[in-house]
């Protein structure tokens, strides 16, 4: 039966790759961690949104609804919950599977950063949610983790005629 694994993570590329993939895994943490923060802040809006984006500030959001005030916290603090996990999880994926060349590893890290990413960004570009401030983050970590997927695409997609153990 297969395992669907390769050697170790010896070789330079699966080490390297898989630590660029689970950085990346640390960037979202960190910027979910953020988006926590500034949810008890003055800011309240997210990381890089300003009055320039969304014309009010939090006490007017308050005043004018604390029902509203109260709904958009709680998907700030929702949002900040899945930045969290998801970078928990892609971390995990890439430093314990990816790294000992377990191919679901890459495979599940691969397919949850690109449905993530595939799902909230383009929501924020037709309301001008696109700053670089907010998602430069998000564009940093996606970069680092798509070279680091790149070095251990070999994970993935075996070259032809090498066996693999367990195969």
């Amino acid at each position: 039966m297969a395992t669907g694994s390769v050697q170790t993570g010896t070789e330079p590329n699966l080490r390297v790759g898989s630590g660029l993939m689970a950085l990346a895994g640390v960037g979202f943490i960190g910027y979910g961690v953020i988006f926590f923060i500034l949810n008890f802040s003055d800011d309240f809006l997210e990381l890089g949104i300003t009055t320039e984006q969304v014309p009010v500030t939090r006490d007017e959001i308050k005043q004018f609804s604390p029902e509203l005030f109260e709904y958009v916290s709680h998907l700030h603090i929702a949002i900040a919950g899945f930045l969290i996990a998801l970078g928990v999880a892609l971390a995990a994926l890439a430093w314990l599977g990816v790294q000992n060349g377990q191919r679901w590893a890459w495979w599940t890290a691969v397919v949850t950063a690109v449905l993530a990413v595939g799902v909230a960004l383009p929501a924020h570009y037709p309301n001008d949610f696109d700053t670089i401030e907010h998602l430069g983050p998000i564009y940093l970590a996606v970069a680092i983790f798509v070279v680091g997927a790149l070095l251990t695409l070999r994970v993935a997609v075996p070259r032809p005629g090498v066996h693999r153990p367990g195969e």
